[in-house]
């Protein structure tokens, strides 16, 4: 009689070898994205990038993309975003720097002209104490300069003599004085220096009025200083 086959085994079959591991333990030891670390100098170079603080945002920048590369850490994209923002920085400096340069020259800050080529609101470097001044250096008014042109009056002066000549332009730049310092001029610490244009009186003024202190620079503008 023959035999019935023997019976199928159910479950895997073992030829000696260790079942395999499951699936999950595979990833154990491995960081996930997740889990992986912001690098710390790429959170410093951003931050340090807002405020414009560029030589150490750009190096911390740079010293954050290679630690990413070689520790796989987070944070790429805000180093690189650092760098972006300093570049920035440095774009918007430079045109700061050529706007203040073009204004200066326009202004003709820094360069010698005659003292009577001063012009009012003009600010200039000189040695109010000399007998005859005839040259000065137009000066930035924001920083420290020796004296200032405020105002250009009409005074006739034709056929006058000398001390007339003082009188008559004095009064009439002291006049002024008062409207551009906001106060009268034999109540200031300042001094009035003037420069005739021509003797006959004309519509926009022939004689230059400047305002100084010898021995003492000014820094800003006079206009309503009350000094």
């Amino acid at each position: 009689m023959t035999q019935p086959p023997p019976p199928i085994q159910q479950g895997p079959v073992q030829h000696g070898r260790t079942p395999l591991p499951s699936a999950e333990s595979w990833l154990e030891g491995v960081p996930t994205p997740a889990q992986r670390r912001l690098d710390r100098y790429a959170v410093a170079a951003f931050a340090t990038s807002l405020p414009g603080l560029v030589p150490l945002a750009a190096v911390l920048g740079l010293v954050g993309i290679r630690r990413i590369r070689k520790s796989g850490a987070r944070g790429r994209g805000l180093a690189i975003g650092a760098l972006v923002i300093c570049g920035c920085w440095l774009i918007a400096l430079g045109v700061a720097a050529a706007l203040n340069l073009y204004g200066e020259r326009r202004a003709g800050i820094g360069r010698t002209t005659g003292i009577s080529q001063v012009e009012v609101g003009q600010c200039f470097d000189a040695d109010l104490e000399v007998a005859t001044l005839r040259q000065v250096k137009i000066a930035d008014c924001a920083v420290p300069h020796t004296g200032e042109g405020y105002a250009k009056v009409r005074a006739t002066l034709t056929g006058l003599a000398a001390d007339q000549r003082t009188a008559a332009a004095t009064q009439q730049c002291a006049t002024a004085f008062q409207s551009f310092v906001g106060k009268a001029y034999e109540q200031s610490e300042l001094d009035i220096y003037y420069v005739v244009l021509e003797d006959r009186a004309v519509a926009d003024g022939n004689v230059l009025c400047m305002v100084g202190k010898p021995g003492e620079q000014l820094t800003g503008s006079m206009r309503n200083s009350q000094r």
